[in-house]
């Protein structure tokens, strides 16, 4: 079967068959290594460690030294497949059916690093090294804790004089055909969990003791009662979503001593992740002092905020070189043009922007981390050749 296939469909059925889930190489890295080094790349590794968090491998490869400089980034750890059994191929074997792909990474996102591998590929074919520099940079840690990855790579790469000019993150972008969106930028996210502190007692004797699930619905009602905006031009409106409330209380008779929410929330250009963190703070001090379900119960709620994790900041991309080379390719093989759009979660392009410009543009999301993830091989030639216009015209005297 691998002869029949296409370049890019080639690339890629080789790397599924590398299963790594996060943290684990999985092969796939000692894969890419060998064949960008055929194509003439300086591949580099780079173990990163921190505490408490697993070990991950990274890669790192350039063809040439001269300016512009186009990074290619992405990672090839996967999520796990779930319940095999599920799945109607195995998710590690790159089956096709139908025309499509079906494994776990087809979509999100080593479809994205087949496609790029196969149209730098074409580019070198039809014009040699590049006219400026090529470079991927490869993550095992995008599916993590995104700690040991594309953060400290940057800054390794930086300490060595690497300088980016634009960057393509190779995420699944696209909605429903190929082509229809570029993300140029992500909303801010930030999490944290909410404690409300009680008193544990008897479910007949509530005078004697302080229910914290009354505590925890006056805050959340502050918290989620009135929008923290309208949205703006480029921008959704902020949205905040509870994700958790729990108790930890397994009797129905006990009144428990606390009581917790875990929320997050997704911020547009009108908040910094200060401001937003200012913002959810007061709301849970009006919800403390107004009792309006602990009647009976003045004093303020007592309450404790842990945030989780680090703040992913709002930015946006604007870089005219970039999204015009990017939207002229996909005019070019699609014949239409694709929106600009800053939804959706985030990535590691959030620690590229404070590196160079950078956009979002891969294969179609539909299946992404679900069972059967596929993707269909004619979306792959697609992409590849969207990417190999776009290296023709980056790369062109003119552009």
């Amino acid at each position: 079967m691998t002869d029949t296939l296409s370049r890019p469909s080639e690339y890629l059925q080789n790397l599924i068959r590398c299963p790594s889930v996060t943290p684990n190489e999985g092969g796939a890295l000692d894969y890419l290594q060998v064949e960008l080094e055929k194509l003439g790349f300086e591949v580099h590794r780079m173990v990163f460690s921190d505490e408490n968090t697993p070990d991950v491998d990274n890669l790192y490869a350039r063809l040439g030294s001269a300016a512009p400089h186009i990074c290619f980034a992405g990672h090839t750890d996967v999520v796990p497949v779930g319940n095999e059994k599920d799945w109607s191929k195995p998710p590690f074997d790159a089956d096709i059916v139908e025309g499509e792909m079906i494994g776990r990474g087809a979509v999100d996102m080593k479809g994205g690093i087949a496609c790029f591998m196969a149209a730098v590929e074409a580019h070198i074919s039809k014009y040699g090294k590049p006219e400026g520099s090529i470079s991927f940079l490869i993550t095992g840690d995008e599916e993590g804790p995104s700690i040991n990855g594309t953060d400290k790579l940057l800054k390794w790469a930086t300490e060595r004089g690497e300088k980016f000019d634009a960057c393509i993150v190779g995420e699944p972008s696209n909605s429903t055909k190929i082509g229809d969106t570029i993300k140029n930028g992500r909303r801010g996210s930030l999490s944290g969990k909410l404690i409300v502190h009680g008193v544990q007692g008897h479910a007949a004797y509530p005078h004697l003791a302080d229910n914290p699930v009354r505590g925890l619905m006056d805050l959340l009602d502050s918290l989620l009662a009135t929008p923290f905006d309208q949205g703006t031009d480029e921008f959704q409106p902020t949205n905040l979503e509870v994700t958790s409330v729990d108790v930890g209380n397994p009797a129905a008779n006990v009144i428990p001593a606390s009581a917790s929410a875990i929320f997050n929330v997704r911020f547009n250009d009108t908040w910094t992740g200060s401001s937003m963190v200012e913002e959810i703070k007061e709301r849970f001090e009006q919800g403390a002092a107004k009792a309006k379900i602990r009647k009976g119960r003045p004093q303020p709620v007592k309450y404790s905020i842990e945030w989780i994790g680090r703040v992913s900041p709002v930015f946006l991309t604007m870089d005219e070189r970039l999204i015009k080379t990017l939207m002229a390719a996909i005019r070019s093989i699609t014949g239409s043009l694709p929106n600009l759009s800053t939804g959706g979660g985030t990535s590691d392009a959030r620690f590229i922007k404070d590196y160079c410009a950078v956009v979002e543009f891969g294969l179609i999301g539909q299946t992404m981390h679900q069972v059967d993830e596929r993707v269909g091989l004619k979306d792959l030639d697609t992409l590849t050749s969207i990417y190999s216009e776009f290296l023709d015209g980056y790369f062109s005297k003119n552009s």
